[in-house]
């Protein structure tokens, strides 16, 4: 998508909005650093694809109608008088939580220059878990993109923040 008239919406796509306006990845990254991760190919190709601005607004704790407002001012759109509501991706502990059924956990931290690999990895790892097994991921920010995704796939999902900014997310394979 190439077209300069792309109206920005919850429901747009990074890369499609990076594809019309390439001068928004820095005003995307001036909103929140884990968007510096989208200078990354793989990801631009990838996590760009899923990600929608209602994730991005939850990953840069920024509300969604603020984060489109100032995308579509950006681009000389204008702005929407709509409330949009926040998803709510951090819960209260589910019963299904127990750390003993943790059988994977990963740290984005210690991927060091393997970042990219992160969403692919829990990907990867789900589709070996045994019924009622858990994967723990443990980022800097909220991985909305990858929640939504396992969530599509059955997997039950519980993210928590944790002191210093933490993110524990826990995906947890139901069948």
């Amino acid at each position: 998508m190439t077209e300069k008239n792309l109206d920005i919406t919850p429901s747009v796509k990074v890369h499609d909005l990076l594809e019309a306006y390439p001068d928004l990845e820095d005003v995307l990254i001036g909103i929140a650093p884990p968007f510096k991760k989208l200078k990354n190919p793989i990801l631009r190709r990838s996590v760009a694809k899923v990600a929608t601005l209602k994730h991005i607004s939850s990953v840069a704790n920024v509300p969604l109608t603020e984060l489109i407002n100032r995308l579509r001012k950006c681009v000389g759109q204008a702005e929407i008088e709509a409330t949009y509501d926040q998803e709510d991706y951090l819960q209260a502990q589910p019963d299904w939580y127990s750390a003993e059924n943790i059988s994977v956990s990963i740290e984005e931290a210690a991927l060091g220059n393997e970042d990219k690999l992160t969403l692919a990895r829990v990907l990867t790892e789900a589709k070996n878990l045994k019924k009622g097994d858990i994967i723990e991921l443990v980022t800097t920010f909220l991985p909305a993109p990858g929640i939504d995704i396992l969530k599509s796939k059955g997997y039950s999902v519980w993210s928590v923040q944790k002191p210093g900014g933490v993110i524990k997310s826990y995906f947890r394979k139901n069948s």
